[in-house]
């Protein structure tokens, strides 16, 4: 058995921001990932996609063109391109992974819990070699998450946002299941390379953890680019399309309004959220109590073993890679604000928030207000042609602190940025007002909405 100082499962962005600063701290580290650094964040989720969606703005500003006065001529996807590009960023990006873990030791292998304290590492492409056994006193679990699938028939006819990264070609239609980041991302995606998108969602409105306001603005824009919207529909099953204008399509059967109704497409795409991976024998072996959302953790991401700790999405409690990479340094002993968590939704246009939705503020019964400002009255996104959207702010009568945030626009992930800061640090929303902001500029947009 070899002995480290610090164990980390899972080279994602939880995984190695704690082995970094472990190995920066002088510990004996080891890192063990099953497959790339980087884990599904840089490989397989948030980076890929976003050179995706730069591509597909790229193809949307084309289609544009004609009313900047440019003629660009037809639009081609060349979907080869756009994914050797893909894993072009991923492969350089992968590269700073490995020089920031420093002298971490890495071991590529299947990690499983061997006892509270120990890790056996085994090796599938090599099954014949014997399990390799690690122990440290401290232990931190960051397996990351993978993607859901619904129980229905025909579900394995579907593909995930892992397969949609390497299509060879853009499909002339495509049904998403799921109105969620994911599937918003990718109908946005599809949608400005050519395909015709569907997509199916179980509630009544699409992105149900962001503020209604916004979500409705989002759906309503890209509506307007030719994605449709199928909402409060159950799907029921997959299965080989008896009718379509293309060989070996698909149909999506769901019960909308007590009524069955079918969407078909070359290609179903599977976005109904994440569930948590868990090491093997983590519950027994490893004597980690393993709730429904994941690994049972205490406010300081601790199980309830003492000195092993479980961080990012196999906790359960915030799926996001920013959030995985807070939790790593909260447990690697720095201060961090956990109380202001922005997100982001890579769409065209963009959605971004923090804080309380309005329906949050509600059930709270909180004393605010509800302050809004429209893109289409700022000079920069309407000389850029973009000016869908708006920026929704809530703010407390009593103290006039930020509860929460809400944009629907261009570079809303960059604006959202700003008052994230303002929360952290509790200023006010005078605060803000009170700060020059260049012009013309598209943060202009925070101060007029604060005005009001």
């Amino acid at each position: 058995m070899e002995l480290f100082d610090l164990i980390v499962i899972g080279g994602g962005p939880g995984g190695y921001e704690a082995a970094a600063i472990g190995s920066a701290q002088g510990l004996k580290v080891a890192l063990i990932e099953r497959d790339e650094l980087g884990g599904t964040c840089l490989n397989r989720g948030c980076i890929p996609t976003k050179t995706f969606c730069r591509t597909a703005q790229i193809a949307q500003d084309t289609r544009d063109a004609a009313s900047f006065g440019v003629n660009p001529g037809g639009l081609h996807v060349d979907m080869a391109r756009v994914v050797e590009r893909k894993n072009e960023v991923v492969g350089q990006l992968r590269e700073g992974v490995r020089l920031a873990v420093g002298k971490t030791v890495v071991r590529k292998g299947v990690a499983r819990m061997a006892g509270p304290h120990t890790v056996g590492v085994s090796d599938p492409e090599h099954p014949d070699f014997a399990e390799e056994l690690y122990s440290a006193p401290k232990i931190i679990i960051a397996t990351g998450s993978t993607s859901a699938i619904l129980p229905i028939p025909g579900a394995e006819k579907a593909i995930t946002s892992t397969e949609a990264l390497d299509l060879d070609r853009v499909p002339a239609k495509m049904v998403i299941i799921g109105g969620g980041v994911i599937g918003l991302e990718f109908a946005s995606i599809f949608s400005a390379f050519g395909a015709e998108v569907t997509v199916v969602e179980y509630l009544k409105e699409v992105l149900p953890v962001v503020d209604r306001d916004v979500a409705k603005r989002l759906r309503t824009a890209l509506s307007k680019r030719g994605v449709s919207f199928v909402l409060g529909a159950e799907v029921k099953e997959i299965a080989e399309a008896t009718h379509g204008e293309f060989p070996g399509m698909l149909s999506v059967r769901y019960e909308a309004k007590g009524k069955p109704g079918e969407a078909t497409g070359e290609k179903v795409l599977m976005a109904v959220g994440r569930r948590p991976v868990i090491p093997a024998d983590a519950d027994t072996a490893g004597q980690i109590a393993v709730g429904r959302r994941g690994i049972e953790v205490d406010d300081n991401f601790m199980t309830n073993v003492e000195g092993v700790y479980a961080i990012g999405d196999c906790n359960g409690r915030c799926l996001l890679a920013h959030a995985a990479s807070a939790q790593a340094r909260c447990v690697m002993g720095e201060k961090v604000n956990m109380d202001v968590m922005p997100s982001a939704v890579f769409t065209i246009p963009e959605c971004a928030s923090v804080g309380l939705t309005e329906e949050q503020a509600k059930a709270a019964s909180l004393d605010y207000k509800s302050c809004k400002a429209f893109f289409r009255a700022n000079g920069k996104a309407v000389a850029m042609g973009e000016d869908e959207g708006l920026v929704k702010i809530l703010v407390n009568k009593g103290d006039g602190k930020i509860l929460g945030a809400h944009i629907c626009g261009p570079h809303a992930a960059d604006l959202i940025a700003e008052i994230s800061l303002a929360m952290a640090n509790g200023l006010t929303a005078a605060d803000i007002v009170d700060t020059i902001h260049a012009h013309p500029s598209l943060p202009e947009v925070i101060p007029a909405a604060l005005a009001h």
